[in-house]
């Protein structure tokens, strides 16, 4: 069963701290349960890898029905449900979702206290209506959105590649590779990289900057919708052998069949394929190719500050 959104959970959680006081940690098994969640389901993380997802899930849910008045804290990490989360549990009610929350006063104006007034535009009614649909908490709205603009910027930074040089596509690895901690300088790696048709090796630069060993490139600017098969592999690793070389990066800006991945899994050299969506998610990770446009912080109750040691 997939993990439930953060709205079918208000109700379940609010069941709970109708009993008793609880923490999340308290609920989160039982109401697990309740779902037959997996362990899977269960322990699966939201993209930054910070957080499980049902955890966070439960959170918002919380935090949500707090904010409404059904849920009150008395103290950290712990919540209760208020008489009025009571009274709406006696009503018998088989769903709590944020258009029910919406009829509350007080969580109207902290949802959206732009439209608290009494004059509400009707723009601003249907981007609440539009928000109360989503079943993603805010964290997760964020994540999805950095995904988008993240796979926007890979197919950008590749059709950018594809249109200019191979000239520019090496210099483009060079650009990664010392922004990778590879070759040295620019200048070391430059003097190493580029030189194509020795060997059947495009370049080689310097693992670490004293030289201590040594990683041979080879690169191939393929046309989207390419595959670099096994024999292009199997070349290169000729060549390392040739070089008495025992580690080599195979850089493409198109793809890998299964059985040029499936042969480099089992090499006595330690060969490295990088296809096109690893090459621009390794440039927008060094900033190559790239530059920040807008950063957001993003901060968190300091819950240490808090604590009342009197």
């Amino acid at each position: 069963m997939p993990i439930p959104d953060y709205q079918t959970l208000m109700l379940p959680i609010l069941r709970l701290s109708s009993e008793a006081e609880k923490s999340v940690s308290d609920v989160e098994s039982e109401i697990a349960d309740q779902f037959r969640l997996s362990e899977d389901d269960r322990n699966e993380l939201l993209p930054s890898g910070k957080q499980r997802v049902f955890h966070n899930r439960l959170h918002w849910a919380k935090f949500y029905l707090s904010k409404a008045g059904l849920m009150s804290i008395p103290r950290r990490g712990r919540f209760i449900a208020t008489e009025a989360g009571k009274e709406l549990l006696r009503r018998g009610i088989d769903k709590i979702d944020l258009r029910l929350l919406l009829e509350i006063p007080s969580f109207k104006e902290f949802y959206r206290p732009d439209t608290a007034t009494a004059a509400e535009p009707s723009s601003n009614a249907q981007e609440i209506t539009s928000n109360t649909d989503s079943a993603q908490t805010p964290e997760e709205e964020i994540d999805t959105a950095h995904k988008k603009l993240t796979l926007a910027l890979r197919a950008e930074l590749l059709d950018r590649i594809s249109r200019n040089s191979p000239a520019f596509f090496e210099q483009t690895i060079v650009d990664l590779l010392v922004a990778m901690g590879y070759g040295g300088s620019h200048k070391d790696a430059a003097q190493q990289l580029g030189r194509t048709g020795d060997g059947g090796v495009d370049g080689v630069v310097n693992e670490d900057r004293l030289g201590l060993d040594r990683v041979y490139i080879q690169a191939k600017r393929y046309a989207a919708g390419s595959t670099v098969g096994r024999p292009d592999v199997q070349a290169f690793v000729g060549s390392l052998v040739g070089f008495g070389a025992t580690k080599g990066v195979f850089v493409t800006t198109s793809s890998f069949s299964t059985q040029a991945r499936d042969y480099a899994k089992h090499l006595t050299q330690r060969v490295i394929l990088i296809d096109g969506t690893t090459l621009a998610d390794l440039m927008i990770e060094h900033n190559v190719g790239v530059r920040i446009n807008r950063k957001i912080e993003f901060k968190r109750i300091d819950e240490d500050f808090f604590v009342d040691e009197d």
